[in-house]
Order: C-alpha cells, then structure tokens, then sequence
C-alpha cells in the first residue's frame, strides 16, 4: 500500500498568507549573494588577510539560511492551526455479524467444518469488541434472519451464534436488508442520536436467491453504514448434495464488490487460524474511529527545531575555535 503525504487541513487557512513572504526572502538571499560575489576586496597581503578573516565554509551559511526558512515555514503553519487525523477507540456502535449458514459451510476444507470453524471465531471477536458495542447477530441463508438483536450482553450474544444452524441457499442481498434491520432497532444514546452502524458479514459461497446484492449494498451506503466482508473457505472446498458433490468457493469478486461500495474492507480466509487473524483485523477497522485534531504543537516543534539547527550554523560561522 503506497502512503501519500497530503497537505493538511488548517482551523485558520487565512493566516496561511505569510507564507508568501518566503520566496521573497530567498529572493532577497539570492540577490545578496550575487551582489557580493562582484564586490572586491582592496587588500594586498592576503596571508595577513587569511589570519584575520578565516576562509568560511559556504555550505554552513546556506544550511543555516535554510533551516532558518524551513522555521518560518513552520511558524506559519502552527500559527494557522493545522489539523490531523487520528484514531480514536469509539465509545459506541452496533456492530452486526453475519454469518453464512448454508448447506456449503458443512466443507470440511476446515477443520472441523466451515461453520464450527466460523462459530468459534465470531464468538472470539465478539468477546474483544468494547462492552458498550451493541452486537446482532444475522444468520445468513435463503432465509435471513435476525437471530440476536442488538444487545450488550455478551453471553446472549454468544448463546445465539453457538444455536445457528445449517439451511439451505444463500440470499448475500437479503443478509445485508436483515443487517441495516437490526441496526435500527439498537437503542438510541445521549440525545436520542444513533450509534454508527457497522456489518461484519462472512461468507463462504455464491448469491443464488433473493435480491441482488450490489442493490443491497447501495442501500448499506445511503445508509452510511460499511459492510467489512469475509469471503471464508477455499477455492477447492466442496459438499456431498444428493449423492453429487459440488464445489464451493467463496464469491470473493462479490464480497470485495460489497466491501467497496460501502466502504468497508474485504478479506479472505483459508483456514480457521486465518479467519482468526481477519477479525483482529476487523476489530481495528470497527473499534476505531478518525477525529481530526489540532497539531499547532507538533508545527511549533518542528519550528523549535529547525530555528535550533540554524542557530547552532550562525553560530560555528561567528566562532574563532582554537
């Protein structure tokens, strides 16, 4: 992943004006220096000349010129009180799992099978998540159904995941109605506002019923609420149906769909250690949230710090060392 460095956002950006004072300066410092370099020096014993006036490096005047910019520029940043991003743990959230209940999750290309295997890792994010998330539970089938509503109590919560059972088909689209459903019917906080909604939604194959599920995602994003996807099991898992055994891989170009278009994350897990290692990573996604702060201390640092560098150049320049 490339990481881009971005201008950032200013509580004052007006006061960004004194910035235009410093290609004046450096056009100030350019004139200087060509000013001098035609300026002659009437004096015909050099060796006494070079005794009084020790050659000076020039490259510690340039170095302390800059730096001395370089601090404008920070004080002039700071004083137009920049902003950062950061993260933040949530105070609240309704967070809903989805889990796939199809006849597929029975594979046992994970041990023990794909929805014990599921089951025990849900139950483990469940437990990590801050005690004041609300957490619903969705069973994901033909048939999806709220099998938890939102609720802080986590034994209940856990007590739920252990009951879903297996049924057939898989409506992805239906899953996700169900989900913003039960968003809905978490409890509203202080000043009746609702919490921000997340859905963790694991599935292990493909949408053969209900509505598409790319509707369903555009109406998670008009909801403002993301869908982090887990496409679960892998690419050669399969199931006896009938006396036929049929392959089934997760649709990971749909979930990675789903995940995009509400802006969300989309993984993919092999293995029960694997999906494991995924909701840590959901975890950090959904505990946390991006608060913008001022930094005009960190500015006034970096201005602290380059007016000390070229102090210490104007300095070594004025100093006769022995």
């Amino acid at each position: 992943m490339t990481t881009l460095i971005t201008w950032p956002d200013f509580m004052n950006p007006g006061r960004l004006w004194a910035l235009a004072a410093l290609p004046l300066l450096i056009i100030a410092y350019l004139v200087i220096l060509r000013l001098k370099g035609r300026t002659g020096i009437r004096f015909t014993n050099t060796s006494v000349l070079a005794a009084i006036l020790p050659k000076q490096s020039q490259w510690r005047r340039h170095v302390a010129v800059a730096m001395s910019l370089c601090s404008l520029v920070a004080l002039a940043m700071a004083w137009a009180r920049p902003l950062g991003v950061e993260n933040v743990p949530r105070e609240r959230a309704t967070i809903v799992v989805v889990i796939d209940a199809s006849l597929s999750m029975k594979a046992t290309d994970v041990k023990p099978n794909r929805l014990d295997a599921a089951k025990e890792a849900a139950t483990a994010f469940i437990d990590s998540l801050p005690a004041k998330f609300n957490v619903s539970v969705v069973k994901l089938s033909g048939n999806p159904s709220i099998v938890m509503p939102p609720s802080t109590d986590r034994g209940a919560t856990k007590r739920a995941v252990g009951a879903i059972q297996l049924e057939e088909s898989t409506a992805i689209g239906g899953a996700i109605e169900t989900a913003l459903k039960a968003i809905r019917q978490a409890p509203p906080g202080d000043g009746n506002q609702p919490a921000p909604g997340l859905i963790v939604l694991l599935s292990d194959g493909m949408s053969n019923v209900g509505e598409s599920p790319l509707q369903a995602a555009e109406a998670a994003k008009k909801a403002e609420v993301p869908v982090h996807t887990i496409a679960y099991g892998t690419d050669n898992g399969y199931v006896d149906v009938e006396g036929q055994r049929e392959r089934v891989a997760p649709d990971k170009q749909l979930l990675r769909q789903i995940a995009q278009t509400t802006g969300g994350q989309a993984w993919a897990a092999d293995d029960a250690s694997q999906l494991s290692q995924v909701y840590s990573e959901v975890k950090s996604e959904v505990g946390f949230e991006q608060v913008k702060k001022e930094r005009t201390a960190q500015y006034a640092l970096y201005a602290l710090a380059f007016a000390t560098v070229a102090a210490l150049g104007a300095v070594s320049m004025a100093a006769r060392w022995p």
